[in-house]
């Protein structure tokens, strides 16, 4: 028969192996939606980028991450308690956090995306919430070495920082610039600032993008090289009829004004029959256009802009690039606007 000691340790090591595993995953996605680009999980099109642009992402405005991390230590930290008050709460917190678990499973199913972060952090809250309940059944009273409280203090503490170090570590190593990138600045007229905006038209973090930076470039546009490069996703239903459109209005002449309508049209207007709407309003030529839009040499072109966009190390969209900066993700205006103004300070001297 099992020591009392031994039983008491064997129900902490049970309570706190999903909480480690929970913990250690929230705080990794909790870097990646906090940090400028993405560290574990930065695969552009994933479902890891798909859920963190979706509703999941920030219920009520609080990063999903944080209350991970902030759940995962309550439950640690009272597995680590040897009081009935401590099992109790243990159990509520874990039982809640079954329940999200459960839920946020089902709506990621339900979008057709799944984020391997996000699952195993579901899955450890709805392990949590089933052996929490049976530690309080079978092992509620025995007591636990101070060696396997210490060592389960110090796990818990390394699965929370551990990767907070890393992500930090990563974000400090500066991004060298792709050639692809110094391609288009060589282009660029000496004088002059070059932003490349690696752009989808359907992505509602593109958009905001679009009209955080619009107003500013056309307030300087006279020393502004704006290159958009598309990168339709194929998550996007409509975003590669958008770019076909993009396209063929810059062969047309009118690449800024198509650009601007279809970031303010409604998504599900972005529609072969909706982006043709869009061009008879700019006055663009019917048959030209259509033409055009047909044209092979628009998806090769396409394709080219995808392949530059690998090349470029792109991993999430929106990307861009002001003069040598890179921005990923969609950025306070004040950033955008402060890194304008140093590259247009740059090219003036």
């Amino acid at each position: 028969m099992l020591k009392r000691g031994t039983v008491g340790a064997m129900g902490l090591l049970a309570s706190l192996a999903p909480v480690l595993s929970g913990l250690a995953a929230s705080a990794a996605l909790l870097v990646d939606y906090l940090w400028p680009r993405p560290v574990f999980c930065a695969t552009v099109g994933s479902g890891c980028e798909v859920v963190r642009h979706s509703v999941l992402a920030a219920p009520a405005g609080i990063p999903l991450p944080v209350v991970g991390v902030a759940g995962f230590l309550v439950i640690g930290v009272t597995a680590l308690l040897p009081t009935p008050p401590a099992r109790r709460v243990e159990v509520l917190v874990s039982g809640l956090a079954g329940f999200v678990g459960l839920v946020l499973l089902g709506a990621q199913i339900h979008i057709g995306h799944l984020c391997p972060y996000c699952c195993v952090a579901d899955a450890s809250g709805l392990l949590s919430a089933l052996i929490s309940a049976g530690r309080v059944r079978w092992a509620a009273d025995a007591p636990v070495p101070p060696a396997a409280t210490s060592g389960g203090a110090a796990a818990l503490i390394a699965a929370a920082i551990g990767p907070l170090v890393a992500g930090f570590y990563a974000s400090s190593i500066p991004v060298p610039m792709p050639e692809v990138i110094r391609d288009q600045i060589a282009r660029t007229p000496r004088g002059l600032v070059t932003i490349v905006d690696f752009v989808d038209f359907e992505c509602p973090f593109c958009r905001m993008t679009h009209a955080e930076l619009a107003p500013m470039v056309e307030a300087h546009k006279e020393r502004i090289r704006l290159v958009r490069v598309q990168v339709p996703l194929r998550s996007h239903s409509h975003a590669l009829d958008a770019a076909h459109a993009a396209c063929c209005g810059e062969r047309l002449g009118k690449g800024d004004a198509m650009a601007d309508a279809l970031f303010a049209a409604p998504v599900d207007e972005l529609t072969p029959e909706g982006c043709e709407r869009i061009a008879a309003s700019l006055g663009l030529p019917m048959d030209p256009y259509r033409a055009c839009v047909g044209d092979p040499a628009i998806a090769a072109r396409i394709e080219q802009d995808r392949a530059e966009f690998k090349a470029a190390g792109g991993y999430a969209l929106p990307t861009l690039w002001i003069g040598q900066r890179q921005f990923v993700g969609a950025q306070p205006a004040e950033v955008l606007a402060a890194a304008l103004h140093d590259a247009l300070s740059r090219a003036g001297s």
